[in-house]
């Protein structure tokens, strides 16, 4: 599996294309403009991918300001965790907390599980459930591939953010962090919500926060 990451909006959020054998998933719509949507077409068009599943780590407003471009464009809805349907429903509530604006994009049909998989070209991506940033976070994870997209669960150096935020849990994010993502192995490649690509390993050695939920 290929990895095309973008960073976007003004809160350097990630988007992910990923693809293979011509076939493309998008996960998360962090592009804030038109501009930027059309950033990541540029890379579709190019490359002549295939677009066939458009696919939301958690759906805080940082995450789903493209959603609605992408789905006009590839005339379908993003998929996400069931839990992720009142933050949708409320994104415009979201946006103005945070100062911004939002087209809100649909409310998801095909809701994502634990356990569920998702395939494009010879790649199937396993979904984690994987709360306590958000209870609709999950992550994406290509076992063979020994790569995961994690959202804003783990960061270089870093986890996601629990307070400020509705309906988090440290207690809950620590747990996937250390119960979940951990165990796929120090040699998985994780693709974050924001900030650089890392390791597993180099953040069950480094992080601080990891470290210390290890301790506990």
């Amino acid at each position: 599996m290929q990895v095309e990451p973008f960073t976007f909006s003004s809160f350097m959020t990630n988007a992910y294309l990923c693809h293979d054998q011509g076939e493309a998933v998008l996960v998360d719509a962090s592009c804030e403009t038109e501009a930027e949507c059309e950033q990541v077409m540029t890379v579709i068009e190019e490359q002549g991918l295939d677009v066939q599943h458009l696919l939301l780590t958690h759906a805080h407003v940082d995450h789903i300001f493209g959603c609605t471009f992408f789905e006009e464009a590839f005339g379908q809805r993003f998929k996400a965790h069931e839990a992720a349907v009142p933050f949708i429903e409320r994104a415009e509530e979201q946006a103005t907390a945070f100062g911004v604006e939002v087209d809100p994009p649909s409310v998801p049909t095909a809701h994502l599980a634990e356990g569920d998989t998702v395939s494009f070209g010879d790649v199937t991506l396993e979904v984690l459930h994987t709360p306590g940033h958000s209870p609709d976070s999950i992550s994406f994870v290509d076992r063979p591939g020994r790569q995961a997209l994690t959202g804003d669960v783990l960061f270089q150096n870093s986890i996601g953010r629990t307070q400020g935020l509705p309906e988090t849990s440290r207690a809950q994010l620590l747990n996937s962090v250390t119960e979940t993502l951990l165990p796929l192995g120090d040699d998985v490649t994780i693709y974050p919500g924001h900030g650089p690509a890392t390791t597993i390993g180099r953040e069950r050695a480094q992080n601080p926060f990891v470290q210390e939920a290890l301790r506990a």
